[in-house]
């Protein structure tokens, strides 16, 4: 007898739903033999023999005995590094403070004993630079800055790079503003003797 075409449909879907259900029990007993470990134990979890208390050891940890002086590792002590921070701060201050009447050589002179020479030529150059100087004398720019310490970036045998955060006060004869940039200050010596020799944007340089 010819089956209606809706017949065959159903004939069609029964057909495929037996299929599918015996390649599941074909295949049922390779998935429990490779079972991963996690699976495992969720299928055991849910039987009564999972309720029973675990028997694996505790894991041991190793606390070395006494207090660890990190400063044994570094080329530095902490006063070196109190030091050379407090000499960082105070060349941030300055390098940020300054007023248009104030000239060159007296900008750097606040510095003097805080850098290098060779930063100090930089610096005063930098000061003078004609479109600078010219700005700062037209809008009889006055600026106050404090800074603070972010972070130690690196450190060598006889060199130190903090991450400082100097905001600024800017007057000007337009206004006030207030704004703050990261920078990035290289100190160089030893011990108690240390002086910025370098200057950067923290974003672009000394790392």
């Amino acid at each position: 007898m010819e089956l209606s075409p809706a017949r065959q449909r159903l004939l069609f879907v029964g057909i495929v739903a037996a299929l599918a259900v015996f390649g599941y029990f074909l295949v049922l007993p390779g998935l429990r033999s490779h079972a991963t470990p996690a699976a495992k134990a969720r299928v055991a979890a849910s039987t009564p023999a999972a309720a029973a208390p675990s028997t694996a050891a505790p894991v041991a940890t190793n606390v070395p005995a006494g207090t660890v002086n990190i400063y044994d590792w570094l080329p530095f002590t902490q006063q070196d590094l109190a030091d050379a921070a407090a000499i960082a701060t105070r060349f941030s201050v300055d390098y940020d403070t300054f007023t248009y009447a104030e000239t060159p050589a007296a900008y750097i002179a606040k510095m003097n004993g805080l850098i290098t020479g060779k930063l100090a030529a930089i610096l005063q150059n930098a000061y003078s630079t004609s479109g600078v100087a010219q700005l700062r004398n037209s809008q009889q720019q006055v600026a106050t800055a404090t800074a603070t310490i972010v972070s130690l970036r690196g450190f060598g045998q006889s060199s130190l790079i903090f991450v400082v955060d100097i905001a600024q006060r800017m007057v000007t004869s337009q206004g006030t503003s207030n704004g703050s940039q990261k920078y990035a200050v290289t100190l160089t010596g030893n011990g108690a003797s240390w002086q910025v020799s370098d200057v950067e944007l923290a974003s672009l340089g000394n790392t």
